[in-house]
């Protein structure tokens, strides 16, 4: 039967906590067969079964934290929380299936040995860089505390990751929300090689103890459990967070690529090996007559047997097929009703959004909106959620100016069940976020084998065609998260699409990027029909012609449409707009090809590694769509260049209708 936690006796008298015999060799058991499991794993590594393995020894009497915590407590961990994960019910067989990648981990083998996973328990999807899961916690907390539930999250992390930034932003905004999250610093002194003791900020001192930061000696699980129980407590009664900083001792190398010994000193291994927490608990209950030294061997004996059956057993379990490698990168489709919109109406494309916004604020209470300045009086920079704030003032918030924070809540609210829809102010700020949205968002899919989801909207105005906005307020960037797998992406053009696209975003199941072409935001457009939800890669044809295909996007749709008026009589043209980048419409472009054999691609964004490009490669290497071609597809697009302040140096990067008119009469002529 698998060993865990639960199988161990953890119960601890409240209010006081304090701990029974029975409780303190369960401990010391739990202890064991984290170390045993370790130990086991390094085995296999040096006899050739295994690729990886990350060790939590000298780190196992952080598993008395699950001691202080109630079962809707969320657990955002490190990967050296290996004893932390069994006192939370994970079971060591489970683990064994991680260490060797196999089919029914709880990553599929998708996620490297120790990042553990597991929503029934409420153990988020773990992170190799640790650091970014702290906003992402902090995302959880806030879930909890906008349901007003008493829950708490414990955020684990590594003392080298609070040199991070989004460790100080989401101590701000735990300290800023009053959030109920408990930092937990897992400080070993060492970050692989290099000490961190002049690096650590709780060390410096660069964190005003006024967050509520307790400094404890963490090799001993009764002084972890002393400063638990009133940091948890504090975070269910809304005081806000606290930072637990625990000093222990990593008694292993880094990882199984590393070796110690090459950069700490004989003296130094022999210090941490006398303060090894296990035998310094051990020694201690053999000491007060709590436990015979024949007893304490018989339990050893007891656990390594079972460890190693069930490493045997996890050894041959299945692993994963290679037919199985995309599952779970996306859900399935939205299902929704059409938002109460009609048509028959002059329209902008920001009041389209707003409305939109508005309706599932009034029809769902998950949705939460965030962004820098977008609530009232401003109501954003081009006032697309103005009004929202009054109306909803306990769903939609100013953030502060942290684009990290915005991606990396959103992750979290969105994993808790919230439905974030969170405001980028411009996409050109969007680097700060590029961790969360790369690396995070677009992953947890994937990453946890579809048992944890990210229904998060990320929106921003984007690209050019307004004079002034020079290198951070004009690009136009939509290759950057086309090439990110897990994220949808797309630009719509008009009013009604804006609100389709939109409502259909914010009823997906998946991260979702909304790019809203800022140029075409404040233009009046008559919406003939109702709005309707517009499905994720099914573009829409805007005009019809059998000459040539002329393939545009967002703002780029104004100088293709241009083009094609300037060469009515002359030419005709079909006009596709896209609408959705990822997935792209191949179907309804390869049909309109197959007629007009002719293709011309518009986009703002730069030419170089760009959609337009994907586009171009994909249907010249399918030897149907090459037959279709009557000459080389045609590429207009912003050279690779940044845009400048000066409206000349602008509009002489981006497309215009000249450079269309250009590529369309190349095409004919070839």
């Amino acid at each position: 039967m698998p060993l865990n936690g639960s199988d161990l006796d953890l119960s601890a008298s409240q209010p006081q906590l304090t701990t029974s015999r029975s409780t303190r060799l369960g401990l010391l058991k739990l202890m064991y067969l984290s170390r045993e499991g370790d130990r086991r794993e390094g085995v296999l590594m040096r006899q050739g079964r295994g690729w990886f393995q990350v060790s939590g020894t000298g780190h196992e009497a952080l598993g008395a934290l699950s001691m202080a915590m109630e079962q809707g407590d969320y657990l955002f961990s490190h990967y050296r929380d290996r004893a932390l994960l069994l006192a939370r019910g994970m079971t060591n067989y489970e683990l064994a299936l991680a260490y060797f990648g196999k089919r029914n981990s709880s990553s599929a083998g998708r996620q490297m040995p120790a990042h553990a996973s597991c929503p029934k328990r409420k153990i988020w999807t773990a992170l190799t860089p640790t650091g970014a899961s702290m906003l992402p916690a902090c995302g959880v907390a806030w879930g909890m505390k906008l349901e007003q539930k008493d829950s708490v999250v414990v955020a684990t992390i590594g003392d080298a990751s609070t040199r991070q930034g989004e460790f100080f932003e989401a101590v701000a905004f735990a300290v800023e929300r009053k959030l109920p999250v408990v930092f937990v610093v897992e400080d070993n002194g060492y970050g692989i090689s290099t000490r961190t003791d002049r690096m650590n900020p709780l060390r410096l001192k660069l964190i005003h103890e006024d967050v509520g930061i307790t400094t404890l000696d963490a090799r001993n699980p009764e002084n972890i459990l002393a400063a638990a129980g009133p940091a948890l407590a504090k975070a269910r009664q809304g005081h806000g967070p606290t930072i637990l900083h625990c000093e222990l001792d990593r008694l292993c190398s880094h990882t199984s690529s590393d070796d110690h010994r090459i950069y700490r000193v004989e003296e130094e291994l022999a210090e941490i090996e006398r303060r090894d927490p296990i035998d310094l608990v051990a020694a201690e209950l053999i000491a007060n007559g709590e436990l015979t030294p024949e007893q304490w061997q018989e339990l050893r004996e007891e656990i390594d047997r079972t460890v190693d059956e069930e490493y045997a057993l996890a050894e041959r379990a299945p692993d994963p097929s290679p037919e199985e490698n995309a599952d779970h990168l996306f859900g399935a489709p939205a299902k929704t009703n059409a938002p109460s919109m009609e048509g028959d109406q002059k329209w902008r494309m920001v009041d389209a959004v707003n409305r939109v916004f508005q309706e599932g604020l009034e029809n769902d209470r998950r949705f939460v909106f965030f962004g820098e300045d977008i609530e009232d009086p401003k109501g954003g920079v081009f006032g697309i959620t103005k009004g929202l704030s009054t109306a909803f003032p306990d769903r939609v918030f100013n953030s502060p100016l942290a684009e990290a924070t915005i991606a990396g809540v959103a992750a979290g609210l969105a994993c808790y069940g919230m439905r974030p829809v969170f405001e980028i102010q411009f996409v050109d700020f969007i680097g700060p976020a590029w961790n969360q949205i790369a690396q995070n968002l677009s992953t947890i899919r994937w990453r946890s084998k579809g048992e944890w989801t990210c229904p998060a909207v990320i929106y921003a105005p984007y690209g050019a065609y307004l004079a002034g906005g020079g290198n951070w307020h004009s690009q136009a960037n939509e290759a950057n998260f086309a090439h990110v797998p897990g994220l949808r992406v797309v630009v719509p053009g008009t009013p009604e699409d804006a609100a389709g696209l939109l409502w259909t975003a914010m009823h997906t199941d998946d991260p979702t990027i909304v790019l809203l072409p800022k140029h075409r935001l404040r233009q009046h457009t008559h919406v003939t029909s109702p709005v309707k939800p517009v499905p994720f890669g099914q573009a829409v044809i805007r005009q019809t012609g059998n000459q040539v295909t002329l393939v545009a996007w967002g703002n780029c749709l104004e100088p293709a449409s241009d083009a094609s008026a300037e060469l009515a009589g002359e030419v005709s043209i079909e006009i596709i707009d896209l609408r959705t980048i990822v997935p792209w419409d191949r179907e309804t472009v390869c049909r309109s090809l197959e007629k007009t054999g002719r293709l011309v691609i518009v986009q703002e964004d730069v030419r170089s590694c760009s959609v337009g490009q994907m586009i171009i490669s994909d249907l010249t290497s399918c030897p149907e769509s090459w037959d279709h071609f009557l000459c080389p597809p045609q590429l207009v697009s912003r050279e690779d260049v940044p845009i400048g302040f000066n409206p000349i140096c602008e509009y002489s990067a981006i497309p215009d209708t000249e450079r269309v008119v250009a590529a369309l009469r190349k095409v004919l002529e070839g």
